[in-house]
């Protein structure tokens, strides 16, 4: 949710020519394609950006907003989604004029290059109404109130919805080959902030990787101009044994949730051992967080879907989910 927050906070600055409205899932009764916190943004010449559902609501929140540019005041529209998607749910969504100032946009774009969390409250009632009381606001680490419309003070009487916007996940590859440019593209896809890191003595321009934010070229020994923290994932993809293993020993005290190395299951196995030799005092715990052959057991033969099945595995991990993991395989990973 924080890459769609960021999409809607950079569309809103880079067109502050136009009247937007914010369109945000405040309370769900029942089932729905999406839960409370999605939003989506209506910019006056009725272009959107991000979305609250599969596609089914967007134009009922269009022609909902349309009031909002009139008369400049909030309010809260619902959808019943058993008549029409058969989800049996009842969305209630929060539409608010959002305007975002040069000083403001500024102080979100520093907290989020930070890294740091966010906290979005929006205040309604969950019926269908127009409130002048309505809206949202943004709390900043250092306790600073962000709000979006002009002299907007929430009422204590209102109800409320919290989430938090966490720093963006993030994904380190190390490793400069096809295949490290078809992760990439994926992981682009994703929302994600990618860091690539390449060898020193074979450099490969950004431009290779689409949606890179990073280039570094570091050998294992080298201080690292990257951060790691529980939102950040970190995959070993050099095709070069001792390159691998000697990033991994570097790593160990890094905080990241996921570390993937590709390579069959015997080369893990020579890994893992030659890791304990190296350091028999290595915690354990860290093995635990290393997945080799990195990605889940869909058969993946093209670098493309190799890149599925790493990323469907990040995100399974992040999210506490079992799958099939390759390194849980004992033969041969490729499909047949």
């Amino acid at each position: 949710m924080t890459h769609e927050f960021k999409q809607i906070l950079e569309t809103a600055y880079q067109n502050r020519h136009l009247k937007h409205v914010l369109a945000t899932v405040v309370a769900l009764n029942g089932s729905s394609y999406r839960k409370p916190g999605v939003q989506m943004l209506i910019s006056e010449d009725e272009t959107m950006t991000g979305a609250v559902s599969g596609g089914c609501v967007e134009k009922e929140v269009l022609f909902q907003a349309q009031s909002v540019f009139k008369t400049g005041l909030p309010k809260v529209m619902d959808y019943d989604g058993s008549y029409r998607l058969g989800c049996e749910g009842v969305l209630y969504i929060l539409l608010e004029p959002f305007l975002v100032s040069e000083t403001d946009y500024h102080n979100i774009q520093s907290e989020l290059q930070l890294r740091r969390t966010l906290e979005f409250t929006a205040y309604f009632e969950e019926e269908v109404t127009t409130n002048s009381s309505f809206g949202s606001t943004l709390t900043l680490s250092n306790k600073n109130l962000i709000s979006f419309r002009s002299g907007f003070k929430p009422l204590s009487q209102t109800e409320t919805f919290k989430i938090n916007f966490p720093a963006l996940s993030q994904l380190i590859i190390i490793g400069t080959e096809h295949d490290a440019v078809s992760l990439c593209t994926s992981a682009n896809l994703l929302g994600w902030e990618i860091t690539v890191v390449g060898s020193p003595r074979d450099p490969k321009p950004i431009e290779r990787f689409p949606g890179a934010k990073t280039m570094l070229y570091l050998d294992p020994s080298s201080n690292y101009d990257f951060t790691c923290d529980e939102h950040t994932a970190v995959i070993l993809m050099n095709h070069n044994y001792a390159r691998d293993l000697n990033f991994i020993l570097t790593l160990q005290h890094q905080k990241f949730y996921y570390l993937g190395v590709l390579g069959s299951a015997k080369r893990r196995e020579k890994l893992m051992n030659a890791l304990i030799e190296y350091n028999p005092d290595i915690n354990t715990s860290f093995l635990d967080r290393i997945y080799s052959p990195a990605g889940i057991n869909i058969g993946a033969i093209t670098p493309q879907e190799i890149a599925v099945s790493i990323l469907s595995e990040i995100i399974a991990v992040k999210r506490h989910k079992e799958v099939p993991s390759l390194r849980e395989h004992m033969g041969s990973i490729h499909a047949k």
